[in-house]
């Protein structure tokens, strides 16, 4: 979950338009959903808002000139995690001092092995040193010695500086802090996250959903930087590793990869209304009449998305329909 920052996505190539096998046996018919999902931040890790008001640390009334002074005095410092103006004494490595917490977590997670390798408790942190006079401290927002301001948003509770804007605020109810504006989100004590209040609406609870790691990638959602998507299911997962198992799919040359490809990799439930696509299966079933020694073939099958079973359904080599719903979304029991 975005905690402290919320990094630009990469942008996802462009994947090749799916196709369903034909009666002809080749890939001749074009296909691509348009599942319409509700992109926006969807938790308040997602991405952080352009738009959102300015710091109400800035006053209105300072001198344009000023500002870009001091913004060009201030990139000058941090990481490229964060722009601030200290480096934090990491006391689960003997003191040594990171500029953040990911910078920490960057070498002493990603690239230690076995029961060395930890995350920084952000919490823990007791000292920091000042990068403009190199004097170590004790925590707080300013220097003792030379007077600096170490970041324009600043939490004593999770050790967070940052000279950039991103609508940052401490949320008790997860206990860290968010980005995106106070103002945009609501917290639900259930799922023990913070949701966007455009998608409050039809909201699905899971319980203590963000408390767990992504199902491709198996990073731990709750405190990842990257946005996170909540399904319509209820489930999340990393928004790029949603476009990418998606892609991914879509470039295969199977049926049974198109419909993954729309499938929340937790459940196996669809990610958005595939109507559309369950008529189009529907029409090659149809033009794909099955050789003479399996029409008579019935199976028994469960649906993915209504959950019910179905007996004595007619086999056929590209989907299995569920005889209550109507979806393709369904598996051999």
């Amino acid at each position: 979950m975005a905690v402290e920052g919320s990094p630009q996505e990469e942008e996802e190539e462009e994947a090749p338009r799916p196709n369903i096998m034909s009666s002809s046996g080749g890939l001749e018919a074009d296909f691509v959903v348009d599942l319409d999902l509700d992109l926006r931040p969807s938790s308040s890790q997602d991405t952080q808002q352009e738009n959102d008001s300015s710091s109400s640390d800035k006053d209105d009334d300072v001198d344009d000139e000023v500002e870009e002074e001091e913004d060009e005095e201030r990139v000058g410092y941090g990481c490229k995690h964060y722009k601030r103006r200290c480096a934090l004494v990491a006391p689960c490595c003997n003191d040594e001092v990171f500029t953040c917490r990911l910078c920490h977590d960057e070498v002493k997670d990603t690239l230690e092995m076995g029961k060395k390798a930890h995350k920084l408790d952000r919490k823990q942190v007791k000292e920091l040193v000042c990068l403009v006079c190199k004097k170590r401290q004790n925590v707080s927002n300013e220097c003792v010695s030379c007077g600096a301001r170490f970041g324009m948003y600043y939490c004593e509770i999770c050790r967070l500086f940052d000279d950039v804007d991103k609508g940052q605020y401490h949320c008790e109810g997860c206990g860290i802090c968010r980005v995106g504006g106070r103002e945009n989100f609501w917290h639900c004590d259930t799922c023990q996250a913070c949701f966007h209040k455009d998608v409050r609406e039809g909201h699905v609870c899971v319980e203590r959903s963000l408390h767990s790691n992504c199902p491709v990638c198996f990073e731990d959602l709750f405190t990842s930087t990257k946005q996170v998507q909540i399904l319509p299911c209820g489930h999340p997962i990393h928004k790029v590793c949603l476009v990418r198992m998606r892609n991914e799919m879509l470039r295969g040359r199977e049926a049974w990869q198109l419909l993954r490809a729309y499938a929340c990799p937790t459940c196996s439930k669809s990610v958005g209304d595939l109507s559309s696509l369950w008529e189009h299966i529907d029409r090659e079933v149809a033009m794909t009449p099955m050789p003479e020694e399996y029409r008579d073939t019935k199976v028994e099958i469960v649906c993915n998305d209504c959950n019910r079973e179905s007996s004595d359904v007619a086999f056929h080599v590209l989907a299995l329909k569920c005889s209550h719903c109507g979806s393709y979304n369904t598996r051999r029991t």
